[in-house]
């Protein structure tokens, strides 16, 4: 399935993240999981487990996809919690490594860094050495303060500790604000090439409302959100954030802080039409199909919607990259997320 003629472009998402209009639409995804990519290549893909020297053919390999699938970037994040000691609350079901003063003051907090760069450097370095002409990497330190935040606790037991030691939960963030800083000034320093713009996913609601309450989310969790933009913006670079939920509530909030652009809808929460009318003045915005619509519908279904609504959100927003409203996990059927590809293909060539 390889594309020879589709050249990337980078600038288009450049220009969403600038609240501008980019000459080609865009398509964008947060996330293509590799056993995806398998099942339209017909060849195994995972990383774990690989060598150093093996990085390059397999980001060679998944670059390859995103390319013949026609986007200008991929997504590539060093996900901070899977190196973290302890790591798995996030997943639910077991505690964090953190539930008391002692616990805070005993964690190698020190230790991350070098176990950071073990791990990601070889992913880095393969990365540039693999990127093709044309097309740059998002993303950056994978994982946002929240998400930390239930990684080292747990969601349950970090509700119990904000009421029954509010100075210990207060704590944890400024931390973990802290750690954020070093890591991200760290991919900065020595990996600004490879990304067009940079990216943090924190999923901070879900259905029907946020996670934590919003002044909860205010108080605690935005400073080390501002701490992270403004250090992005200081490198040049643009910055967008991913999150899942009704977070509306927050959203001024949020572009109070800086960001450029925001991706995650579902449509059970509301149609993208809303967040295009509430917030496309102000940010640029990517995504717009629920993720329901690429499993339970017929590709020719697909492609109608797709065709029809992404025509109508390209005239409406100023900045906007097409694609799902969340990411393309392996049980996506290909056909459905191929007449979602054929359709962004279909409004360009009507574009000229």
């Amino acid at each position: 399935m390889r594309n020879t003629d589709f050249a990337p472009d980078y600038t288009n998402l450049l220009q969403v993240l600038s609240n501008h209009r980019p000459a080609r639409l865009p398509v964008y995804e947060h996330h293509i999981d590799a056993p995806f990519i398998s099942k339209v290549s017909g060849e195994e893909l995972s990383s774990s487990d690989l060598k150093a020297d093996e990085l390059p053919d397999y980001y060679r390999k998944v670059v390859g996809f995103w390319k013949d699938m026609t986007f200008d970037g991929f997504d590539y994040e060093a996900a901070i919690c899977d190196i973290l000691p302890g790591h798995g609350a996030i997943m639910g079901g077991m505690k964090g490594p953190i539930q008391t003063r002692d616990d805070f003051e005993k964690y190698p907090w020190k230790d991350i860094p070098a176990i950071f760069k073990e791990k990601y450097i070889p992913h880095f370095e393969a990365i540039r050495k693999t990127l093709p002409a044309g097309m740059k990497a998002y993303g950056g330190c994978g994982y946002g303060i929240f998400e930390a935040s239930q990684d080292l606790v747990g969601f349950e037991p970090l509700c119990v500790m904000q009421c029954l030691d509010p100075d210990l939960f207060r704590d944890i963030f400024v931390m973990i604000g802290d750690l954020w800083v070093e890591l991200w000034s760290w991919v900065i320093s020595n990996y600004h090439d490879l990304f067009v713009f940079y990216r943090m996913g924190d999923d901070l609601g879900h259905k029907t409302s946020t996670m934590l309450e919003p002044d909860i989310i205010r108080q605690h969790i935005f400073p080390q959100y501002k701490r992270v933009i403004d250090l992005i913006h200081s490198s040049g670079k643009k910055f967008l954030l991913h999150s899942c939920g009704c977070i509306f509530p927050l959203m001024d909030n949020i572009i109070a802080l800086g960001i450029d652009a925001k991706h995650s809808n579902e449509d059970q929460i509301a149609p993208f039409m809303e967040w295009i009318e509430r917030y496309s003045e102000k940010i640029g915005l990517f995504g717009g199909f629920d993720l329901n619509l690429l499993v339970l519908e017929k590709p020719d279904a697909v492609y109608q919607s797709v065709l029809n609504k992404g025509t109508l959100y390209r005239q409406k927003a100023k900045g906007y990259g097409l694609g799902s409203g969340n990411s393309i996990p392996g049980y996506i059927p290909v056909d459905g997320f191929m007449a979602m590809i054929e359709a962004v293909k279909e409004i360009r060539r009507r574009e000229g």
